[in-house]
């Protein structure tokens, strides 16, 4: 399977997500901000970075890049689509998720590791996740306290659409600890921190086996192949 993966001026972390979809199995295609043209691929991820250098807000101008426009349309016909981080910001932008990103409650960059709680594990991209595991990620922001008002967070309650919660510790104030959501399909998820980032023992967090031996992440990029095959 062909999952795309794009990059803006200022994302960092599209060579990380290209490998997570190789290790899992599947061909990173890349994709250009500039051009519309998704190549025909079969899922897409929007990766972390600073896009256009986060002016005016975070992921505001990407959301008016050719390729996004391309994703939006591709997206609302049931094209999965994952957004890490800035590329979460993205897809608030865009109004592929609802809500909004703004900076940290305590108004600091954090870099840590983070436990999070997987809430809803039938999204194209959680299904080979169990329902409330317990996994270990990378996180890495500025501005990633998620915000809505009241009656969106029932909303995405109600309907099972917070996919992932903060657990333990709430590292930037995000409403409802909710640190990922989808959108009513479920093809569409975006969350703060990098799955990216876990998925080769050696370079992954702290875990069960040993220091830096973590790779909770790689199974994002597994269950979209898996839906994809489905």
């Amino acid at each position: 399977m062909r999952i795309g993966v794009v990059t803006f001026p200022g994302t960092l972390d599209d060579r990380d997500a290209a490998r997570a979809v190789r290790l899992a199995g599947g061909e990173a295609v890349a994709l250009w901000h500039a051009d519309a043209d998704l190549k025909g691929v079969d899922a897409v991820v929007l990766p972390g970075g600073f896009s256009y250098g986060d002016y005016l807000r975070a992921g505001a101008i990407s959301r008016f890049a050719p390729v996004t426009q391309a994703i939006v349309d591709a997206a609302k016909g049931g094209l999965p689509v994952l957004g890490i981080c800035n590329g979460f910001q993205v897809l608030t932008e865009a109004h592929l998720l609802p809500g909004s990103m703004i900076k940290n409650e305590h108004l600091s960059f954090i870099c840590r590791e983070q436990e999070l709680r997987v809430e809803n594990a039938s999204t194209a991209w959680t299904s080979d996740y169990a329902q409330g595991e317990l996994i270990t990620i990378p996180l890495k922001n500025q501005d990633g306290q998620y915000v809505a008002d009241e009656r969106t967070l029932d909303e995405l309650e109600g309907e099972g659409r917070v996919v992932f919660r903060y657990t333990g510790w709430n590292p930037n104030g995000s409403r409802r600890d909710i640190a990922g959501v989808s959108n009513e399909r479920g093809n569409v998820v975006g969350l703060m921190p990098h799955p990216e980032h876990a998925v080769e023992p050696g370079f992954g967090p702290d875990g069960a086996k040993g220091p830096r031996s973590g790779t909770d992440g790689l199974k994002f990029f597994t269950s979209v192949l898996t839906s994809l095959v489905s």
